[in-house]
């Protein structure tokens, strides 16, 4: 009997399939030690204690009883309008924002929205004038939140200035929008 010789390219084949062979050996299994979880912090959030000091916070069940205690203290702050315009300025609708929050908190509270102009134009104009930016400020607070059956407007034109005077000054104070509690 003869032997053959080992063949070279056989050796080239078998070569690498031996190494693998050899690698297939599993790494020692490493030990970790368990994490600990982790400790939840609670952040609570603190409400703010301190009201806008324009606008006394108090509870409905200590609001005065009278109306006229109430409308003296001045909880509601009036709206201003430019001349010859029914439109809220952007500057004012912060204090109608608080009028509105402060409405809300008091649900009980109806008010009455009284326009008012500057004492240029004549009665008709000056009339209709004060019922639209009476309307316009019922609106604006409905949107708010403020139920509109607590909303009643009326106008005064011209007949009833909160400023004397006959310059820019009084004529920018008697352009409003003035609230009265009419129930509490």
């Amino acid at each position: 009997m003869t032997r053959r010789p080992f063949s070279g390219p056989l050796l080239i084949l078998l070569g690498p399939l031996t190494l693998v062979a050899g690698c297939s050996s599993k790494p020692a299994a490493q030990t970790v030690a368990p994490m600990a979880a982790p400790t939840p912090t609670i952040v609570r959030a603190e409400p703010a204690l301190t009201p806008s000091p324009s606008r006394p916070a108090v509870a409905e069940d200590t609001l005065p009883t009278s109306l006229d205690e109430i409308n003296r203290r001045g909880y509601l702050k009036d709206a201003f309008f430019d001349f010859d315009k029914a439109e809220i300025r952007t500057d004012q609708r912060n204090s109608l924002a608080g009028d509105g929050a402060w409405l809300r908190s008091h649900p009980s509270v109806k008010i009455r929205i009284e326009g008012h102009c500057d004492e240029r134009g004549t009665e008709a104009y000056n009339m209709a004038l004060g019922e639209q930016r009476a309307s316009a400020v019922r609106e604006y607070l409905e949107t708010l939140g403020v139920d509109a059956s607590r909303l009643a407007t009326i106008s005064y034109g011209k007949e009833r200035p909160f400023a004397l005077g006959h310059d820019e000054a009084a004529w920018a104070e008697n352009r409003r929008d003035h609230f009265l509690v009419t129930a509490r």
